[in-house]
């Protein structure tokens, strides 16, 4: 939104918040992937039809991950909705036509929940692409 001057406002502090501590667990779920052998091929990857956070790579796997960060593990997961999923899948589809070196991958949509004081929880196929 915009002032009546045709400025940007300022972002609330809440949703300043919301945005670092989504920064922070993006960060907390790279490091947790490459620790189990993932090489990370992109970071938010945004277009007009939604938002991947990371797209990683293992073996002959590319993985769309979607990271949730709530207060229990249990709520991050409940929070991957059926309208965000076919979001990421169109966002996938756009990555991979932008990268068709990965063309003959297998393909897996999974969701990396974070909560405080626990480890980041991979799961891996979360949800899948078919219709």
């Amino acid at each position: 939104m915009a002032t009546d001057k045709g400025e940007p406002r300022p972002a609330s502090p809440a949703r300043v918040a919301a945005f670092r501590t989504g920064l922070s667990a993006e960060a907390r779920a790279a490091a947790f992937l490459i620790a189990k052998g993932y090489r990370i091929l992109a970071k938010r990857f945004r277009t007009p039809h939604g938002e991947i956070d990371l797209v990683a790579r293992r073996r002959s796997t590319i993985a769309f991950v979607e990271v949730k960060a709530r207060d229990n593990l249990d709520d991050a997961a409940y929070a991957v909705t059926p309208r965000q999923q076919a979001r990421i899948i169109a966002a996938a589809q756009i990555w991979l036509m932008a990268h068709p070196e990965h063309d003959g991958y297998d393909l897996r949509f999974d969701a990396m929940l974070i909560a405080p004081r626990r480890l980041p929880h991979h799961v891996m196929a979360a949800f899948d692409a078919s219709p």
